[in-house]
């Protein structure tokens, strides 16, 4: 039995295998729509989610299967003080599959200690979001043909963001990958990445002003301040629209560049640019019902 923690739990040639799965479930989602049939799939979200509980739903339901779980933790038995471990060796006793969302970092791997069915972490505090990150990877793949060989800008909050630390750990083991941090002092890229890039020889650039380096992206990876990580309401007000892509600034950027963003967004892309031929963060949601959908398949063994 197998479970996915972390980005990193899978080699570059099993992603690959997954990322060619489901670019084959894209292409003829037909082909998959009984591959889970009698199969359940277990939601345990203890915070609040739309994208990742969604897509999740929606994949398991596009592959013939059947969903159950809970969307918030005060509709759980955690509201009445049971443990994570407890809640998922029952729910071991329903499901053959479970996709947990929990507040503390590290919730879903007590949960994979101790379950009888493979467990993937749908976010664990501001820790690891692994399908996020398997997202992003399908989405840059599918759009541009491949993982490597490109600049990539990481904008907004870099502090909290647990999409933005899951991506960079997952795109340092493919080649020629350059990173600009694009964030406020307050938010910038925790220094243990910024260390583990200098010690793995990989370029890396911090700076403040988004215009300052848009001519040289390929990619530009938005991310929304995050109000639940802040510790004061003043910091989060103070800082919460320090970048606000709009067309202005895009009109500096490369004709082929990629937007993305893992959504939800407030304010940091303006809708003004959700026309632009370059702005792919819709299509990527689309990709994240493709890439779990794939996951599903893999994690429960089943052959095509």
């Amino acid at each position: 039995m197998r479970h996915l923690m972390n980005p990193l739990d899978f080699s570059v040639e099993e992603l690959d295998k997954l990322f060619d799965l489901a670019n084959r479930m894209e292409a003829d989602p037909a082909r998959y729509a009984h591959a889970c049939e009698g199969k359940k799939l277990a939601t345990c979200f203890y915070e609040p989610s739309t994208r990742t509980r969604l897509s999740f739903e929606a994949a398991m339901l596009n592959l013939g299967g059947q969903v159950l779980g809970f969307s918030d933790a005060a509709s759980s038995s955690a509201s009445k003080g049971e443990s994570v471990s407890d809640t998922i060796r029952v729910i071991s006793c329903y499901a053959d599959i479970c996709a947990m969302r929990h507040p503390k970092e590290g919730a879903p791997m007590v949960a994979a200690e101790r379950s009888g069915i493979p467990v993937i972490n749908a976010g664990d505090g501001g820790h690891q979001h692994p399908t996020q990150t398997l997202t992003d990877l399908l989405t840059i793949r599918s759009l541009k043909g491949r993982l490597g060989g490109f600049t990539i800008g990481l904008c907004g909050d870099l502090k909290f963001g647990r999409t933005v630390h899951s991506l960079i750990n997952a795109l340092i083991r493919y080649s020629d990958i350059r990173f600009i941090f694009i964030s406020p002092p307050e938010l910038k890229v925790p220094d243990y990445i910024t260390d583990m890039l200098t010690e793995k020889g990989i370029a890396y650039e911090e700076v403040i002003r988004l215009e300052d380096c848009m001519p040289d992206l390929d990619l530009l990876y938005m991310t929304r301040v995050q109000r639940e990580r802040f510790f004061n309401e003043e910091d989060y007000v103070r800082l919460k629209d320090f970048y606000i892509l709009d067309k202005a600034k895009l009109s500096a950027a490369r004709a082929d560049m990629l937007i993305l963003h893992p959504l939800p967004r407030v304010n940091e892309i303006s809708v003004e640019v959700d026309d632009d031929p370059r702005a792919v963060y819709f299509k990527q949601a689309k990709y994240g019902v493709y890439v779990r959908m794939a996951l599903i398949l893999t994690l429960l063994g089943i052959e095509e």
